[in-house]
């Protein structure tokens, strides 16, 4: 039917309570920015959601298309053995997205893998809660060159108002996780340029000023959400909308970048 929704949501797995507990208090900004996106997700009523994460299986060479009809969060890695959600898992859409980037020559490959990873869990949790009967597809981005990445965007753009569905689609990424010394990645200074210079591009819709990034410098930024961000912006071409950032901090010394892209 069409796209009713876009937006970028950042993801620690403090957000989940029994997971930041005291620390929860250090990200009320997003904390609130999350409650923010998710009443417009709801209003958009949509049928399926899209969420692009940076920690699925990655592959140097393909994109991932997960299709599978359950699908079930996992945060042991976290130390929480409590917070298990389950999720219906989107059936029609996933073998579409595959045959079109065969028929374009993208790669990218069905994985049926049922624990979701903590990039499309937790937004899942955070803005789906009032939504009981949507299906989920998650998507994994790869290792190739950043014009692909768009182009796989614009491709699953096509599926998505071919079907008859109302689809959302976010892309879940943090930002930079160098900004601070005591930072994941440590300090390096083109940690806060990295994210200020990617929050001027997605406001001003440059994604020609996103292709041109350089690859030394996005890695040094130690970035994690710019490829998700590149497949959303493919999703987005040729369709008109405003950007509008709900909140940005970095209490971690990690960027946490909350967005919405309100559609016409």
């Amino acid at each position: 039917m069409s796209l009713v929704f876009a937006g970028i949501a950042p993801h620690p797995p403090l957000l989940i309570p029994t997971i930041g507990k005291e620390s929860l208090q250090k990200i009320t900004k997003t904390k609130e920015a999350l409650e923010k996106l998710e009443e417009e997700l709801y209003l958009a009523k949509p049928d399926c959601v899209v969420v692009i994460s940076p920690h699925g299986p990655l592959l140097p060479d393909a994109f991932t298309i997960h299709y599978n009809a359950i699908y079930t969060t996992d945060f042991k890695e976290f130390g929480d053995l409590a917070t298990v959600q389950t999720f219906t898992g989107e059936m029609q859409l996933p073998p579409e997205v595959r045959g079109a980037s065969k028929t374009n020559g993208i790669p990218a490959t069905i994985v049926t893998e049922e624990k979701l990873d903590h990039g499309t869990a937790v937004p899942l949790i955070c803005l789906t809660s009032h939504l009981p009967n949507v299906t989920v597809m998650p998507i994994g981005f790869s290792g190739l060159d950043a014009k692909t990445h768009l182009d796989f965007g614009y491709l699953m753009k096509d599926e998505i108002l071919k079907t008859n569905k109302r689809v959302a689609v976010i892309a879940s990424g943090d930002l930079s996780h160098a900004l601070t010394t005591d930072a994941p990645a440590g300090f390096n200074a083109a940690g806060p340029e990295f994210d200020k210079k990617i929050q001027e591009l997605l406001a001003s819709h440059n994604t020609a000023g996103m292709l041109g990034l350089d690859v030394k410098f996005l890695n040094d930024a130690a970035e994690c959400g710019f490829r998700s961000f590149l497949i959303l912006m493919g999703v987005l071409r040729d369709i008109n909308y405003r950007y509008q950032s709900y909140a940005y901090e970095a209490p971690f010394g990690v960027g946490y970048l909350t967005a919405h892209f309100l559609l016409s």
